[in-house]
């Protein structure tokens, strides 16, 4: 590899990394709506789970009415469905990327395999270790703060918002929630890097230095329930049912596809759908950068930004240096 390169990766997207052009002067009409179309239109992730929260809350959401008192029956069926979606889509990236390795080493991150053995993980291996994480606490978290909206909805604790009444409004949050997301996990995730949080919470998910799908979730249940407590900005805004869908589904799922350890699913050799990020990547080998995402540039604001050049790479030594005296 070039000297101009970071070593120690199988695959390096063009560097340095880019934010989003809405915060950059001066503002660039065309690279905004390039960002915008490229993170949410044709083949994206937004918009993949998007339809799957529509299509939830038209075949797999119970009535309103139903939630009024929490009952067994409705409870019981949004955690299957939370069970099976997690399935589904941790599952078969795990399927494509290392059971079946269907690309190979083709735009994946670190060249090393996950671990198969290793002292930090407490049930034997990482990927088993990930899986009880996600699928145990992590999914009961889901569907907990899901019931609790879902109750709060049908009982008037929060504002009902439908497109008949307010469709611009309604409209207007699915593309809010991954703004608030990205302001929202750079707080929590700075947080949870304050020492006694790290050692006590953070650090069970930064077993996975070289992450795969079933890594994302993978968290001690305080910060699961810090990470998707972001839903409970709708007690102050307001939702409607396929809100909620989309907002813990988009949390929790992207956490998944984010941390594939791949760049993107290729399908005949071409990019089909941009999953993992080298941004977060760097985060989970280098731990003191990149703490939040590329949609807002707070890493960049606070100092904290690895754009993934040398120079970048340098910069960041030279912060570690000076913090250890």
């Amino acid at each position: 590899m070039p000297d101009d390169k970071l070593k120690g990766w199988n695959y390096l997207p063009e560097v340095p990394l880019k934010t989003s052009p809405f915060f950059t002067w001066p503002l660039n009409p065309l690279e905004m709506a390039k960002w915008l179309w490229n993170s949410w239109f044709l083949i994206t992730e937004k918009l993949i789970f998007l339809g799957i929260s529509f299509a939830c809350y038209v075949w797999f959401q119970p009535p309103l009415e139903d939630m009024k008192t929490l009952e067994i029956g409705w409870l019981a069926l949004i955690y299957m469905r939370n069970i099976l979606l997690t399935l589904i889509v941790a599952g078969s990236l795990h399927l494509w990327f290392y059971t079946w390795s269907a690309q190979g080493q083709k735009l994946k991150f670190d060249p090393r395999p996950l671990m198969i053995n290793g002292k930090q993980f407490t049930l034997g291996g990482q990927v088993r270790d990930n899986m009880v994480w996600t699928l145990g606490t992590g999914v009961l978290i889901w569907t907990a703060f899901e019931a609790v909206c879902f109750w709060a909805l049908a009982n008037g604790y929060m504002r009902l918002i439908t497109f008949e009444a307010d469709p611009v409004w309604f409209v207007a949050i699915f593309f809010l929630i991954p703004i608030w997301e990205s302001f929202y996990f750079y707080l929590i995730h700075r947080l949870l890097h304050v020492p006694f949080l790290y050692r006590h919470v953070h650090s069970l998910h930064h077993r996975n230095i070289n992450v795969g799908p079933w890594s994302g979730m993978s968290m001690h249940p305080v910060e699961q329930a810090i990470f998707l407590g972001s839903v409970f900005i709708h007690f102050l805004i307001g939702a409607h049912p396929v809100h909620i869908l989309f907002h813990l589904q988009y949390y929790f799922l992207t956490a998944i596809t984010t941390h594939t350890g791949f760049q993107g699913l290729l399908i005949n050799d071409r990019n089909r759908l941009s999953l993992g990020t080298f941004h977060h990547q760097m985060h989970h080998r280098y731990f003191e950068c990149n703490y939040g995402s590329l949609e807002i540039p707070w890493d960049k604001w606070f100092g904290s930004f690895h754009d993934g050049t040398v120079e970048a790479n340098e910069k960041m030594q030279a912060r570690r240096r000076k913090m250890m005296g």
